[in-house]
């Protein structure tokens, strides 16, 4: 049995460390990031201590990424994502 690899398509910041993402495979959902801001330790997550350093997002081969290298698994964030039931399939009237 093979899983569909699943990617960020495209996201929306919505400000105070939150993002809304659509995934490839439809599904879409808002998460919190503000657990970047809080970590004490590391020098790759330092950074997001600034607001306006998260809202440097992109989208590198469909994971979160930021200016310092630092990326999010698009897999792991779809897992957490449904974990916590945030993620809805997207239809053509949303």
């Amino acid at each position: 049995m093979t899983r569909e690899v699943v990617h960020v398509r495209k996201f929306k910041r919505l400000g105070d460390y939150r993002l809304k993402l659509w995934f490839t495979d439809g599904m879409t959902g808002e998460w919190d990031f503000s657990e970047l801001a809080e970590r004490k330790t590391g020098p790759m997550v330092e950074p997001f201590k600034d607001p306006a350093y998260f809202e440097l997002v992109f989208l590198e081969f469909g994971a979160l990424t930021w200016p310092n290298g630092y990326d999010w698994s698009p897999e792991a964030l779809h897992a957490d994502m449904t974990a916590a039931g945030v993620l809805k399939l997207e239809t053509a009237a949303a």
